[in-house]
């Protein structure tokens, strides 16, 4: 019963965790430049030490978790806003962006001038050029498709664009924010920029739906189990323990 007990209990948390990721992608489903985060299941084999397992065991100690996330990096549609601080990447690269803690990624092209005249994230966050923050000192603005910018005739600087191998471990850090490892980001070398569109997030409302209520009647299932291993297990100490010795 114990091993059943503990499938329910890991299915469970996983689905729950699931949950979180599903509702995250949904309610960022239309914040430009997001990425949907999909979930990475595994089985663990529960184990009793150093001693072999039956078949048997085998099949009942094989708990399914939640691994971990994938970020979906699939491009997002384009579209226009007419806004010259709006600008969207057309390629796997991203903007580079300063944080308190931090260097950081983004896909969220919807930029502004902040009082101090820098080029900053919705955030409030700046923009990084070649040479660090960018600052625009103001009049109309011209971004051209490799990222520098011109306002009034005069080159105010240009967009930091990386670009990451596929193999490189980029992760959500909340938003459109994203961090990888150290060394990992080189020179974009195909992205583009594009003035006056944003890209909008890249999450399938339907799939996630979906996947929503998938997860929620998988979690309920493994309530239901629960209950019923809990029932069984009080009825046993209720019933048979007192007639133990």
């Amino acid at each position: 019963m114990s091993s059943g007990y503990y499938a329910a209990c890991t299915g469970m948390m996983a689905r729950t965790q699931a949950l979180d990721t599903i509702a995250n992608n949904l309610a960022n489903g239309s914040t430009p430049g997001f990425k949907a985060i999909h979930n990475v299941f595994s089985s663990v084999l529960a184990t009793t030490g150093e001693d072999p397992l039956s078949g048997l065991n085998i099949d009942a100690n094989d708990y399914g978790v939640l691994s971990g996330t994938r970020l979906d990096s699939s491009q997002g549609a384009l579209e226009h806003t007419g806004n010259d601080l709006d600008v969207a990447m057309e390629g796997p690269g991203y903007f580079a962006v300063q944080t308190a803690a931090g260097p950081v990624y983004t896909r969220g092209g919807n930029f502004k001038v902040s009082p101090q005249m820098q080029l900053v994230t919705a955030a409030g966050d700046p923009v990084l050029g070649d040479n660090g923050p960018i600052t625009v000192a103001g009049g109309k603005v011209s971004i051209s498709e490799d990222g520098t910018i011109t306002a009034n005739g005069a080159i105010s600087g240009r967009l930091k664009l990386v670009e990451f191998p596929s193999s490189a471990q980029v992760q959500g850090t909340g938003g459109t924010y994203y961090t990888a490892p150290a060394g990992a980001a080189t020179a974009a070398k195909t992205s583009k920029v594009r003035q006056g569109m944003l890209e909008s997030s890249n999450v399938n409302p339907v799939s996630s739906v979906v996947e929503l209520i998938t997860a929620q009647r998988e979690l309920e299932a493994m309530r239901r189990v629960l209950t019923m291993f809990s029932s069984e297990m009080d009825k046993a100490a209720a019933q048979d323990l007192p007639h133990v010795g």
